[in-house]
């Protein structure tokens, strides 16, 4: 049983009307009348609230949820008063989301039952841990509430944005990519892999004339390309310290993890195979790239569990075992980033060793706060100071590009908002150029 507010504040005027008394007899009489009709009150509204158990509520949502999304949690309460009630609910949601207004106030007819929506935007992975749903009964009277304590006890696993792959793929059948960012990149060149030979019919490419097989069937034929398939395509994701730096609530490995998801998905669909590869001090997570069905699953597991390490990451260790797993020529999409040219030219040997084996993509961040900063008009001398800090940061981040491009390396300065939609528009030029 509780004490809500209506409580409080009539047993406030009782006491006044009490001590008035002191001075008017006729205040103390008036007091004590209404003190008995204030204690028949709660006596009876106790009666009609305790003498059974009326409320029944239930919470729905998703076995697991989407990291970086908006994920619907669904509460139902039922009542089955025969009059009518005023309810606060309380819902006993994960502490790792540190919020304390996840009340909601309703009122219920006889009989009526309603469903209360809300959204959690989980930041981080992992299991997170639903408590019970706390429910505040009172009556029109209002001078008690009767709480109930419903629902289970339930773990909610939170994975890397799956949401985000059911919005291309939703895109990608109504045709429409070019909304959320993804250009029609025009193919270079002819296609690369050979398919049939056919007869030569007006408008086909004298380039493609088969002369062998038109001197055995003595009639002009022609070989038959398609765009190449079953190329490699690897997600290799940096989790050392520079990776457990946050935009918005989510660590740019959260936002790497996301967009290898994607661009898994995208390659899959074009008929590459897709795999992870993941390291820090050591290296640690390897799934071959493949293209049959539940490759995507696997990823997904496969990129669950996976947490930044305050260490330096070790390039080396990464190159001495993509060379024993990796045996064909694929392309690497490096997810990393670099503070400075200093620590650019510290990984270089280990970028260049990659990149003779394989074609490397490296993908690091913009850092936005800095962005904003170096356009503030200053108004003192730390604005000044502050302002050429950040300019000298976005100037080696461009250097950084500039540098890795003169060696032969491809690269990708975007921002975390950004990141998927410039990773697959850069597969996808990679792929028209003929460059994987």
């Amino acid at each position: 049983m509780f004490l809500p507010r209506r409580f409080y504040i009539a047993s406030s005027l009782l006491v006044l009307l009490l001590a008035g008394g002191y001075w008017w007899t006729s205040l103390f009489l008036m007091g004590q009348v209404l003190l008995v009709v204030f204690l028949l009150l709660i006596a009876f509204e106790a009666f009609i609230l305790f003498r059974s158990k009326r409320m029944v509520a239930s919470r729905r949502c998703g076995k697991r949820f989407s990291n970086g999304d908006d994920n619907r949690v669904q509460l139902r309460i039922e009542s089955t008063y025969s009059f009518p009630v005023w309810l606060t609910v309380i819902d006993e949601i994960p502490p790792i989301f540190q919020k304390r207004d996840i009340d909601f106030k309703l009122s219920l007819r006889p009989g009526e039952g309603k469903t209360i929506e809300y959204n959690l935007r989980p930041t981080q992975r992992g299991e997170y841990d639903f408590g019970r749903i706390r429910v505040f009964v009172t009556s029109a009277i209002g001078l008690l509430q009767r709480r109930y304590t419903l629902g289970e006890p339930e773990v909610v696993k939170v994975y890397p944005s799956y949401l985000m792959l059911h919005r291309y793929e939703l895109m990608a059948m109504s045709n429409n990519l070019v909304e959320l960012g993804i250009k029609k990149v025009r193919r270079i060149g002819h296609h690369t892999e050979f398919e049939h030979i056919k007869e030569y019919v007006k408008g086909d490419d004298y380039r493609t004339i088969n002369w062998k097989a038109s001197a055995r069937r003595h009639d002009l034929m022609v070989n038959v390309y398609q765009d190449e398939r079953s190329q490699q395509i690897y997600s290799v994701i940096d989790k050392g310290r520079v990776m457990q730096r946050a935009f918005e609530g989510v660590t740019l490995l959260d936002y790497a993890i996301n967009a290898s998801l994607v661009l898994s998905y995208v390659a899959i669909r074009k008929d590459d195979k897709a795999g992870l590869v993941t390291f820090n001090d050591h290296f640690d997570k390897f799934i071959p790239a493949s293209k049959q069905a539940g490759q995507m699953q696997l990823l997904l597991e496969g990129l669950y569990h996976q947490q930044t390490a305050f260490k330096e990451t070790d390039y080396s260790a990464l190159c001495i075992y993509l060379s024993k797993y990796i045996n064909k020529r694929s392309l690497l999409i490096l997810y990393t980033d670099f503070d400075s040219i200093g620590s650019l030219n510290r990984q270089l040997p280990y970028l260049l060793q990659l990149s003779k084996m394989h074609r490397l993509l490296v993908v690091f961040f913009e850092d936005t706060e800095l962005h904003k900063l170096s356009k503030h008009t200053p108004h003192n001398t730390q604005a000044y100071y502050e302002q050429v800090i950040a300019e000298k940061f976005i100037f080696e981040k461009r250097l950084i590009v500039t540098t890795l491009k003169q060696h032969g390396i491809y690269s990708i300065l975007t921002t975390p908002a950004n990141l998927s939609v410039d990773v697959i528009n850069k597969y996808l030029e990679m792929k028209s150029r003929q460059l994987l």
